[in-house]
């Protein structure tokens, strides 16, 4: 088996969405010539420069987090901005993980994604 590769990105100036894809691509071994979808390829991703990373568009003041409790008027909702700007790591964990497969895999999977601490 081969050894697993880190790959280290810079996150400063880039956009969320492209960021992402690129990590849950980097994180499922799709690049390497023996992929396989029910497999985890074992590639880790470290961050760096998480904080600075760029939203476009609007989102920054109309993009809201959604959480319910189950109880009765446990819903919350949380500006991307607030979130943004105590831990932007969750943000990216949350949209990575939206692009990985939703299946037990991906559990195992993003456990693979890490933040150096700047």
């Amino acid at each position: 088996m081969n050894k697993a590769q880190i790959h280290t990105i810079d996150a400063r100036g880039r956009s969320l969405g492209r960021l992402a894809s690129q990590i849950a691509q980097l994180l499922r071994g799709k690049q390497s010539p023996n992929f396989l979808p029910y497999k985890e390829s074992g590639e880790m991703v470290v961050i760096e420069n998480v904080g600075q990373m760029v939203l476009t568009g609007k989102k920054e003041s109309q993009k809201k987090y959604f959480s319910h409790s189950g109880y009765p008027k446990g819903a919350k909702q949380v500006p991307i901005k607030k979130v943004l700007e105590t831990k932007p790591e969750k943000v990216l964990r949350r949209a990575v993980f939206g692009m990985l497969p939703h299946n037990r895999l991906s559990l195992k999977i993003i456990k693979n994604l890490r933040f150096k601490k700047s």
